[in-house]
């Protein structure tokens, strides 16, 4: 992301930067090695600017609350916990080019890695003393669990329609954003309609991140998705490019049903769907859910944070372009 987009959260992106690490606070060096070396590697932290931004965006006053940054720090922890499961489940070696925690470390200390952060995560959210931001939040841990659980009986389902794979989505992506989005206007504002219209904006703007995520496992680099291309379409997570090619193939069908057992049959599915216009249709789908986002803001909230938060949903769709 281009980091004049977030100056108006640059400082406390940095600020977060070093307090996830003092938050991690694990005893057993294993432990804290395995969240470090996830965190040292980088990545967008687009979800705490997006928390942070929909802080200041919702206050009347200019300076944010700590309650806020915290929240933001809160939101990195259980994504950062989500990967590590992720990696596992998913069997990837490598994530933001550096070698996953399960990898490193081994796959049992990985999973307690994982349950350790969200564990933590859960301590701090307690803290921030407000129950209704802990009701939503943590509701967040419930819906990972239940979209891997969904991935997993789903695989290599090509009986999936498009509102199943959206569902799993929400659960697996949109959920935490559409969440922390809430709870940051909860600690701003006892403004139900408020807190529901940035939900919406946070369920919408996580949804076209994760399809526009799987247009790149078809046609991205490592680098631009932060693990390998064409992994989550060889385990079987069956993705919107692939669904609306599946309306212009049926060889396609016959290479699912057959779970991709041929060792080339991945580049051929990554070909068709290529052929067909499923990655244009993809990023349509992409496209409306980014303006359902926008038309929340629109008329309604003025400030510098709504320009940028605006602006992200130009920047999830530039990440293909």
């Amino acid at each position: 992301m281009s980091s004049d987009i977030l100056d108006p959260v640059a400082d406390d992106l940095t600020a977060l930067n070093i307090n996830l690490k003092k938050m991690v606070g694990a005893k057993h060096p294993v432990l804290y090695a395995a969240a470090e070396h996830l965190f040292n590697a980088g990545g967008k932290r687009i979800r705490p600017a997006i928390v942070l931004l929909v802080a200041q965006a919702t206050l009347k006053e200019v300076n944010i609350l700590p309650e806020h940054r915290r929240l933001a720090e809160i939101t990195e922890i259980i994504h950062t916990a989500s990967l590590m499961h992720d990696d596992v489940v998913d069997e990837c070696q490598t994530r933001r080019g550096v070698d996953t925690v399960h990898s490193t470390f081994g796959t049992k200390t990985a999973v307690l890695a994982g349950d350790f952060l969200f564990a933590q995560s859960s301590w701090y959210l307690a803290n921030l003393n407000n129950l209704e931001v802990v009701k939503t939040i943590s509701k967040v841990i419930t819906d990972f669990a239940e979209g891997e659980i969904r991935q997993g009986i789903s695989s290599f389902d090509g009986s999936m329609s498009i509102d199943d794979y959206i569902e799993k989505s929400f659960y697996k992506t949109a959920s935490l954003i559409a969440a922390s989005c809430k709870g940051a206007s909860m600690l701003s504002s006892p403004d139900t309609k408020m807190q529901s219209d940035f939900y919406l904006y946070g369920k919408h703007i996580g949804l076209a991140f994760q399809i526009i995520d799987d247009i790149l496992d078809v046609v991205g680099s490592s680098k631009s998705l932060g693990k390998p291309a064409g992994i989550d379409l060889n385990n079987g997570n069956l993705t919107s490019p692939l669904f609306f090619a599946l309306e212009e193939s049926s060889e396609l069908q016959n290479i699912i049903n057959r779970e991709f057992q041929n060792r080339k049959d991945i580049y051929h599915v990554i070909h068709i769907i290529k052929e067909t216009n499923g990655l244009e249709k993809a990023k349509d789908l992409a496209e409306e859910h980014i303006q359902a986002a926008l038309n929340v803001l629109n008329n309604k909230y003025e400030s510098i944070a709504i320009n940028t938060l605006r602006l992200i949903g130009n920047y999830i769709l530039y990440r293909i372009n």
